[in-house]
């Protein structure tokens, strides 16, 4: 009988981000299969597993395949590990489950930490429909393009970005997508986490001191286009509420005279001055 391939999902940042039943398989597995095997060793080391370890990158991806689906064909049990997070996400992986489907290999997933997931259920951007699109294009033209080609999604879109270019991503996301609401997501559950929300001219504009742009980072944006008239409206109801403020009104009753002179309900005046706070 053939072995089993486990894709096993292993801390984005913080080392207790791992289930009992992810350091169960990575204990019993004959063999775990690393992007990078000294990062893995880490992790390993620090909870007192001895398993064997080999690299598995997208250097030697093809040629090491053959080997790891002869092993499992063998019987060997594998485990298959990124340097974080969920194997196949944008790391090696792919290639070695197609294989061992082929071969009639169970492919088994240990599920565990992702940073898109991560990011998307603290952004406060729609969760029912979301696309994925990996790392956008290095080169100017080939991003705008795929940018372009992902205006019509309807539904919170989702990239993994490298910090020198997170700047220019957000300023051509602006151009191409419009203003819409977005975040920033770097550092997930590690020391300097940050999720920094806001428009993506507002974004583009914070993120320009290089220092603010460093780590692991993941972009969020919503699928709405923001209405220039929406933009204005918001603009003028906090215009208006401190006007009345500095009148000698209290925050209450600037709000609800600000409201009534813009046709607006209270709650809906209210709903647009907390969207203009949070974008400052």
């Amino acid at each position: 009988m053939s072995g089993t391939l486990y894709l096993v999902a292993t801390p984005i940042g913080n080392l207790a981000d791992i289930t009992h039943r992810a350091l169960q398989v990575l204990k019993d597995v004959d063999l775990i299969a690393c992007e990078d095997t000294r990062h893995t060793h880490k992790l390993l080391q620090h909870y007192g597993i001895t398993t064997k370890t080999v690299s598995y990158h997208e250097h030697n991806e093809q040629q090491r395949t053959a080997q790891l689906i002869a092993q499992l064909r063998e019987g060997s049990d594998i485990a298959v590990v990124s340097d974080a997070g969920t194997p196949s996400i944008s790391d090696p992986g792919f290639r070695l489950v197609r294989a061992a489907i082929e071969n009639d290999v169970p492919v088994v997933p240990v599920p565990g930490p992702s940073a898109l997931i991560s990011a998307l259920i603290a952004a406060g951007l729609p969760t029912d429909e979301f696309f994925f699109a990996g790392f956008l294009p290095s080169r100017s033209n080939a991003r705008r393009t795929r940018l372009n080609e992902l205006r019509a999604v309807p539904g919170t879109l989702i990239f993994y970005e490298a910090p020198h270019r997170l700047v220019t991503t957000l300023k051509d996301a602006y151009e191409i997508l419009g203003e819409r609401e977005a975040v920033v997501a770097r550092e997930l559950t590690k020391l300097h986490e940050e999720i920094k929300r806001g428009r993506l001219s507002e974004l583009s504009s914070y993120f320009e001191d290089n220092d603010k742009a460093r780590g692991e980072i993941v972009v969020l944006i919503d699928r709405t286009v923001i209405a220039e008239t929406t933009v204005k409206t918001e603009s003028t109801i906090a215009a208006l509420v401190d006007r009345f403020e500095q009148e000698g009104m209290d925050h209450r009753a600037a709000l609800k005279k600000a409201a009534r002179e813009l046709g607006l309900s209270r709650a809906e005046a209210y709903r647009k001055l907390v969207a203009t706070k949070n974008t400052k």
